[in-house]
């Protein structure tokens, strides 16, 4: 299989004019969907832009090389065009770019990747790139494809699979010294080998020979060999994910992005013999990359996020078909357990639910401090819901809830990184202790008294927030509404929404049976608002969140109709600042239309399976339709365009 065989001439778009980033993928996309290799325009297109998000696929020299694995393809194909004025594809050097190729790969089967390999090694030669731009026309487009190709790679019927790597002797070049290399990007289909072929050109150039595994989706290739590894001077691993490093222990290792392998080889190449000696110690060690504190702390919460997510929606889901299986008749106070079926269903849903904040917790530290962070922060959250003081140590007090749990991950995550660091001035005889008794043992000791000591705090917010409600309920009931319904949004299980929920059902004990209180149904519609909220902005104004929220998007409906508020905590979790505003006011306005309206609820739980039981039912759909739709216009306004 040749290059040529995954392009054709009506693949190819030159001199095409495109106005922005999204107008050359357009362009692109389509080429591939007139050929037919895509089962889904739109899915493909979303795997691009999901792959963009990630990283440009931009390179230096005005060339882009946009690409994606995806389900929709039905086998592997190249599109490419020329754009008679480049445009901003966020390069390094920060050049337009009007050389484009395409590349859209089916999830399994492997065998068009040396192929690709072979063009983008192809890529960083300057007068290829230059010959592809003087074409006049398709045809000779291909030509010069298949005449750079054969010149690199043989002829057709010559060119045989790559034969797996030989061991090299283990000396050093007299030329300097030998440096290996590892490549891998999140896909393994372009930058993995670009990055690779950069390397050993410039090796060459400058006189120290360079070897580079890549690996890339079909799996490693060119594998550096032990005794490579044992010779060599430094490795350079230029990776945008995990890489296992426990083979380069005792060698100098330094880790950078793939794009670095792509535009400083030379500098890194040089860097490398330099670099701090690497000691494996069973952990992953994430790269050191000039990302600012701002995207670390962000990558570091959506690792819990996402994490978090099957826990809330397999636990919200199961939850909801309790309340639809239950009699709220047999029992208003005890709806969603009245029916065996029903506390069956609620129990399983709880208990996945119980998990929730002790895996965002846990996973946040994990991508703080790999695992040593792992148990430290797990057991901060279930510390930060169980309300353990230093009066109270089995807890029961007050739950720190949703903030707690942040705030355990993030403590638990810089308290492992830190110890680690303390521990590695340790002698060596002491390294196999550190994994298995140090770093369990005093950093569950400092979480555990961390917990303790922000509980009470906690605790007294939420005797605060509870008295003043009090003192408020005596006044306005629409205002008292508003800060209700609005406290449910603040922080989805958290201090503010706990003592907002627990006033609320306070005042059932007050009513006549069968009775309603407005301040329950005010408190039950700010807790229905955010989910369908967000529900509403990924179906509405989808180019404000990632593929995966807009997936993720549609499962809020269920939870938001049944009163779990949680299902919207990973979309304000991975972007507070312009989430929880809009959930807010769109909670307040539904709280205070339900107060207006006379709306009143008998039942603590249930969304809209307690409808039928409600005061004013009519008036309480309205409420919660204007609140929502309010929630959702916000969140279009305040959050920022996904590119």
């Amino acid at each position: 299989m040749r290059i040529v065989d995954l392009l054709s001439q009506d693949k190819i778009a030159l001199g095409a004019v495109a106005a922005d980033k999204e107008a050359a993928i357009d362009l692109l996309v389509g080429l591939q969907d007139k050929s037919g290799c895509l089962t889904d325009k739109e899915a493909y297109k979303k795997a691009i832009l999901a792959r963009e998000a990630q990283s440009s696929t931009a390179i230096e020299a005005g060339i882009a090389v946009p690409h994606a694995k995806s389900d929709c393809v039905k086998a592997p194909s190249l599109a490419a065009c020329t754009l008679k004025e480049g445009v901003d594809y966020g390069a390094m050097d920060g050049q337009p770019s009007d050389l484009f190729f395409m590349i859209a790969a089916p999830m399994d089967g492997d065998l068009h990747l040396e192929i690709l390999s072979h063009l983008m090694v192809l890529l960083m030669d300057p007068a290829f790139v230059g010959d592809l731009h003087a074409a006049p026309d398709a045809k000779t487009f291909l030509e010069v494809i298949d005449r750079y190709e054969t010149a690199k790679y043989g002829a057709p019927e010559t060119q045989a699979a790559p034969a797996p790597a030989a061991e090299v002797p283990a000396q050093k070049s007299e030329a300097g010294p030998r440096i290996l290399a590892v490549t891998a990007c999140p896909t393994g289909i372009a930058h993995t080998y670009m990055a690779a072929e950069a390397l050993e050109k410039k090796g060459k150039e400058i006189g120290i020979p360079v070897k580079a595994e890549t690996q890339g989706s079909g799996g490693a290739k060119n594998i550096l060999t032990q005794a490579e590894i044992d010779a060599c001077d430094g490795i350079i691993i230029a990776a945008d994910k995990e890489v296992d490093l426990a083979r380069f222990d005792g060698k100098h290792v330094l880790r950078v992005p793939v794009s670095d392998g792509i535009h400083k080889p030379e500098e890194l190449i040089r860097q490398a013999p330099e670099a701090p000696i690497y000691h494996h110690t069973g952990e992953t060690v994430h790269e050191e990359t000039n990302e600012s504190i701002g995207r670390k702390l962000y990558k570091q919460l959506m690792n819990g996020v996402s994490h978090m997510l099957p826990f809330v929606i397999g636990g919200g889901i199961l939850i909801a078909l309790a309340f639809l299986l239950d009699d709220p008749s047999i029992d208003y106070a005890n709806f969603g357990t009245n029916t065996p079926i029903a506390a069956w269903f609620k129990n399983i849903g709880n208990v996945a639910f119980n998990f929730m904040l002790p895996i965002l917790a846990g996973y946040i530290a994990m991508a703080i401090a790999d695992r040593p962070g792992l148990m430290v922060g797990f057991v901060g959250g279930a510390l930060a819901v169980s309300g353990a003081t230093f009066t109270s140590p089995a807890g029961g007090a007050v739950s720190a809830g949703f903030l707690g749990a942040l705030i355990a991950g993030f403590a638990g995550g810089y308290l492992m990184l830190g110890m680690r660091k303390v521990c590695d001035k340790l002698p060596r005889a002491l390294e196999g202790l550190k994994p298995i008794l140090i770093y369990p043992v005093v950093g569950l000791l400092i979480i555990g008294l961390f917990m303790c000591l922000i509980n009470p705090i906690v605790g007294a917010i939420n005797t605060a927030l509870y008295s003043g409600l009090e003192a408020m309920g005596e006044g306005s009931k629409i205002v008292l509404g508003i800060v209700l319904a609005g406290m449910m949004a603040v922080d989805m299980g958290g201090p503010f929404n706990k003592a907002a929920y627990v006033f609320g059902t306070s005042t059932l004990a007050a009513m006549a049976a069968g009775q309603g209180s407005d301040i329950m149904a005010a408190v039950m519609i700010g807790g229905m608002v955010p989910p369908i909220a967000i529900a509403l902005a990924t179906t509405f104004f989808k180019n404000r969140f990632t593929a995966d929220e807009r997936k993720s998007g549609v499962v809020n409906y269920i939870m938001g109709l049944c009163f779990i508020t949680e299902g919207a905590i990973p979309f304000a979790a991975g972007d507070p600042l312009h989430v929880l505003p809009a959930c807010i006011v769109g909670s307040g306005v539904a709280g205070a239309l339900s107060m207006a309206f006379g709306c009143a609820l008998p039942a603590p739980h249930g969304g809209i399976f307690v409808f039928p039981v409600m005061t004013n039912v009519g008036g309480y759909l309205v409420a919660l339709v204007v609140g929502s739709l309010v929630g959702m216009v916000l969140l279009g306004i305040l959050k920022k365009k996904k590119v």
